[in-house]
């Protein structure tokens, strides 16, 4: 797909969620080779073990194996496209008035989703090195504090977006409830759970005690502040939904809470990992369970909360099939990988560990189907949306306070 080089004023922040979206579908294949590639000896499935499973597994294996690599390069490189087009279109649309607009607007958090989609690439970065990179793994405890150093500055350039909008909304006012009526504002607990789960990768997986330690403060000092921040803003976005209805074009950011779930839970999962491997305190498999599925469970609620009030208003129809056409319909794609990651991790970490499904069994191929599915149609919806909206010549829809949900 050629993507256009001229929005003609239509450009967004939003469409960064493209990119989001992709970093976020190429951490999905990596799920098959994390889960089932052996890798004895490391955290993560890596080039050495995958290599060794290549020779030494069976056309099922090997499949799996070519098919996920496939993926992850792929989507990767859609990753990196889709940041490049889109620095390019911001770079032009924040020299006009349209920006500034915004930056005294409901919409201002909009600019979140730069830091949150740099988070990622950091994320993405990191897979494709350990995939295809010989013997990258072997050097990771040079990496991991360039890595920390990474998020460190990405989670402050997401704060201070932070604090210039509720400086500005605590001092000068200009915050209308009413032309907010989504879960947009969520964004920001969005944004600070990316980046909090970088940092626990470090934690979880550097046997050096201090790095450990620092990942560990770091991630806890934004999961702390992304679960106080959403409690307050889940709340407000709720009461003025009720009071206002919901805004029909932002409708699918009642789906933000479920890729929070996700990045928060492997955040907390990751700590624990860190304490287990580096500081003496070790989780049990009943434990571990019970987190994962409180953890689905509660995005299973929202997935079909927001499911049927999009259905309502005939939301997919209109806005992905139909006519309507806004950039914050990219806020459908994170709620699909987020949810096939926590399944993939309560499968994995949950079922099979607690000896409730024998691995490679066909019981544990059975429950991957609907997974399957889910990360099929997620990738239908992304390509859809990036034929509709990145070659299409008319006018984009984008209300002022839309925001996304990865």
């Amino acid at each position: 797909m050629f993507y256009t080089s001229d929005m003609k004023g239509r450009y967004s922040p939003l469409y960064f969620l493209a990119a989001l979206g992709a970093g976020g579908l190429a951490v999905s294949f990596f799920m098959y080779l994390l889960w089932l590639i052996p890798h004895k000896g490391s955290a993560i499935a890596t080039f050495a073990s995958i290599q060794t499973a290549w020779a030494t597994g069976d056309l099922a294996l090997q499949t799996i194996i070519a098919v996920s690599c496939s993926g992850i390069a792929l989507f990767a490189f859609l990753h990196v496209r889709l940041i490049v087009w889109n620095v390019r279109q911001y770079l032009q649309w924040s020299r006009t008035p349209a920006y500034e607009a915004l930056r005294k607007s409901n919409a201002e958090t909009q600019l979140l989703v730069l830091p949150l989609t740099f988070a990622m690439s950091i994320n993405v970065g990191f897979i494709v090195g350990a995939v295809f990179v010989p013997g990258l793994w072997d050097i990771r405890e040079w990496l991991f504090p360039f890595a920390l150093m990474g998020f460190g500055l990405v989670g402050v350039w997401a704060i201070r977006i932070f604090l210039d909008f509720i400086a500005r909304v605590f001092t000068e006012g200009g915050f209308v409830p009413a032309k907010d009526s989504s879960l947009g504002q969520m964004i920001v607990v969005f944004t600070f759970s990316m980046v909090a789960v970088g940092f626990s990768a470090g934690a979880a997986m550097s046997h050096n005690h201090l790095v450990s330690a620092i990942g560990y403060m770091g991630a806890v000092f934004f999961a702390a502040a992304a679960i106080l921040f959403g409690l307050i803003k889940l709340a407000l976005g709720f009461r003025i939904m009720m009071e206002h209805t919901a805004a029909e074009e932002t409708t699918p950011t009642l789906w933000i809470v479920i890729p929070i779930l996700t990045v928060l839970g492997i955040t907390i999962f990751r700590l624990k990992m860190a304490l287990a491997h580096n500081f003496g305190t070790p989780s049990t498999p009943a434990e571990l369970f019970s987190f994962l599925t409180i953890i689905v469970a509660l995005q299973v609620f929202f997935g079909l909360l927001g499911w049927a009030v999009m259905r309502r208003i005939n939301y997919f129809k209109r806005w992905i099939s139909g006519p309507e056409r806004s950039a914050g319909s990219y806020t459908l794609i994170c709620p699909g990988v987020a949810l096939f990651v926590s399944a993939n991790f309560l499968v994995n970490v949950g079922f099979v560990k607690l000896g409730l499904i024998a691995p490679f069994s066909i019981g544990h191929m059975a429950v991957y189907l609907p997974l399957i599915i889910l990360q099929l149609v997620t990738i239908r919806v992304f390509f859809l949306l990036n034929r509709k909206l990145l070659k299409q010549s008319e006018p984009v829809t984008t209300k002022a306070s839309p925001a996304p949900a990865e």
